[in-house]
C-alpha cells in the first residue's frame, strides 16, 4: 500500500499534528471545518496497529491541509507563519512528551480507544457519541497532564457542545499523530534544524496530491 516517496512518510504524522491544530482553529473560529480532512484526523485515533503510517490517515490527500500547513510555517515568508497554529502544535507535541513519561496514563488512553473501537461496531463515525466519547477521553486522560490548552476563537461558537467536542476530538488526534511522528524517530528541534528537509517533504507532498 505504501508507495511514498521515504521523504513524504517521514512527515506524515507531523502533517497530522499540523492539520489537527488548522481543523481546531476552522471549528473555534467559524463553527465548521473540512469534513473529508476532519474524518481523516479523527479515524487516525482509531488505527492503532496499521501495517503502514499511509495507512493510519488512509490517502495521501487526507492530509492535504496538514502538509499546507507545514508548508506555510516552515516557509521563509513571514505572512504565511501564524503564531496561533505554532501554540497549538508546540501544545501538542508538549502533551505528548508528558504522556510517553506515564506509561499507567498511557495504558488508560489504550483502554478507553479500544472502547471507542468496540463503539463503532454499533454507529457511524460521525456519530455524535463516537465525538463525545473522543472528547472526554482527551478532558480525562491527556489534558491533564499539563497546562489547559487555550483556544482562540469566536465565543458562540465554542460556546456550542458540539464544537467543544469537535474541538477536544481533535486535539486527541493531534497528540495521537504526535506519539506516531516520535515513533517514527521525529523530534522538536528537528522542526528548527531540519526545517528545509521537511519543507521539501511537505512540497513533495502537495506535488503528489495536485
Amino acid at each position: 500500500m505504501s508507495n511514498l516517496h521515504p521523504l513524504i512518510e517521514q512527515q506524515l504524522a507531523l502533517a497530522g499534528v499540523v492539520q489537527a491544530a488548522l481543523l481546531v482553529q476552522q471549528v473555534s473560529r467559524t463553527g465548521t471545518c473540512d469534513e473529508a480532512a476532519f474524518e481523516a484526523s479523527i479515524s487516525s485515533i482509531c488505527v492503532t496497529d496499521p501495517d503502514t503510517p499511509q495507512q493510519v490517515f488512509g490517502q495521501l490527500s487526507n492530509l492535504k491541509i496538514g502538509f499546507t500547513g507545514i508548508a506555510g510555517q516552515l516557509s521563509n515568508k513571514a505572512i504565511a507563519k501564524d503564531a496561533e497554529i505554532t501554540r497549538y502544535i508546540a501544545s501538542m507535541l508538549s502533551l505528548e512528551r508528558k504522556l510517553a513519561a506515564k506509561p499507567s496514563v498511557l495504558n488508560d488512553l489504550g483502554v478507553r480507544i479500544t472502547n471507542v473501537q468496540r463503539q463503532l461496531g454499533h454507529v457511524e463515525f460521525e456519530h455524535q457519541q463516537i465525538l463525545s466519547s473522543l472528547a472526554s477521553i482527551y478532558v480525562d486522560v491527556v489534558s491533564p497532564l499539563a497546562p489547559k490548552i487555550q483556544i482562540s476563537g469566536n465565543p458562540a461558537h465554542l460556546k456550542q457542545e458540539s464544537n467543544q467536542h469537535k474541538v477536544r476530538a481533535l486535539l486527541l488526534a493531534g497528540v495521537r499523530a504526535a506519539v506516531m511522528w516520535r515513533q517514527m524517530g521525529g523530534k522538536r528541534r528537528h522542526i528548527l534544524f531540519n526545517r528545509k528537509r521537511i519543507l521539501r517533504s511537505a512540497n513533495l507532498a502537495l506535488q503528489e496530491i495536485h
